[in-house]
C-alpha cells in the first residue's frame, strides 16, 4: 500500500500549530533502506516528501510549510497523490530537525544530504512557454507547475489545490555550471522506464528569471521561462 509511505514518516500528525516560532528550514534529507527512497526537499517555504524505490515512483505530498522548535513542522498541503482528502488541510508533525538530520522522538528519520548551494536553488514556477514559434504567457492560476531546486536535488511537480488535481511529478538530482542545466532522473510518476536518464538543457538567469532550453524527455524541443514563486 502506497499510504504505509505516510504513515510511516508523518505517523504524528496532531492538527493545526499555534504560536509557531519560524525557523530556517532548508536542504534535502533522505532515507535509503534496501530498494526504497524518502527525498525530503525544503526551500523558500515549501517542501515536498517523496517515496520511490530504486526503479519505481510511489508517491508524493507537499506545500507551504513553517518550522517551530515546539511543534515540529507544519504542512498546509497543496497535493497528495496517495489521499486527496488531505489537500487544503495543515498537517503538524512531531519531526524535528538539527543541522544533520530531522528527527523524530530522538531518532534520525531522514539524513541531510552535503550542503550543494547553487544559482538555480528556489521555488519556481513556469511563466512562459514557446507555443508555434512565439512564446506564451502562462498566468499564474490555480493550476500550476512548480520546479523545487536545493543542493542538488530536484522535483517537478504539476497541480491544481483548488480541484485537487494532481498531473505528474518527477525528481532527480542536476547540476547548473557554465550556461548548461543538467537533471538525472531518480523518479517519475509517469514512466518509470524515465528513471536513469540524464537530460542537459541550456539555461540562464536573466532579470531574475531561468530561461530553460533543450530537449524534453520525450525528445521535443523545449523554451520555457520560470519566475520565483515564494
Amino acid at each position: 500500500m502506497k499510504k504505509l509511505f505516510l504513515y510511516t514518516f508523518l505517523l504524528c500528525i496532531i492538527g493545526t500549530a499555534t504560536g509557531q516560532e519560524n525557523k530556517t528550514l532548508q536542504g534535502s534529507f533522505i532515507h535509503r533502506e534496501a530498494d526504497k527512497n524518502v527525498l525530503w526537499l525544503f526551500i523558500d517555504g515549501y517542501c515536498s516528501v517523496t517515496h520511490f524505490k530504486n526503479n519505481e515512483y510511489i508517491a508524493t505530498m507537499g506545500g507551504p510549510f513553517t518550522y517551530s522548535e515546539a511543534n515540529g513542522i507544519t504542512i498546509q498541503v497543496e497535493y497528495n497523490d496517495d489521499d486527496k482528502q488531505m489537500i487544503g488541510t495543515s498537517l503538524t508533525t512531531n519531526i524535528h530537525y538539527n543541522d544533520e538530520a530531522l528527527i523524530l522522538e530522538g531518532k534520525k528519520i531522514l539524513k541531510k544530504t552535503n550542503n550543494n548551494k547553487q544559482d538555480l536553488d528556489g521555488l519556481w514556477r513556469i511563466t512562459g512557454r514557446m507555443e508555434n514559434e512565439k512564446l506564451a504567457t502562462i498566468p499564474r492560476a490555480d493550476r500550476k507547475t512548480i520546479k523545487i531546486l536545493v543542493d542538488g536535488y530536484f522535483q517537478w511537480i504539476a497541480i491544481n489545490p483548488a480541484t485537487k488535481g494532481f498531473y505528474g511529478t518527477g525528481g532527480g538530482t542536476y547540476t547548473f555550471a557554465n550556461g548548461k542545466y543538467t537533471e538525472n532522473i531518480l523518479f517519475f510518476s509517469r514512466d518509470n522506464h524515465r528513471v536513469g536518464a540524464q537530460l542537459s538543457f541550456k539555461g540562464s538567469l536573466e532579470n531574475g528569471e531561468w530561461q530553460h532550453s533543450g530537449k524534453s524527455s520525450k525528445g521535443d524541443d523545449i523554451y520555457e521561462i520560470w519566475s520565483k514563486d515564494n
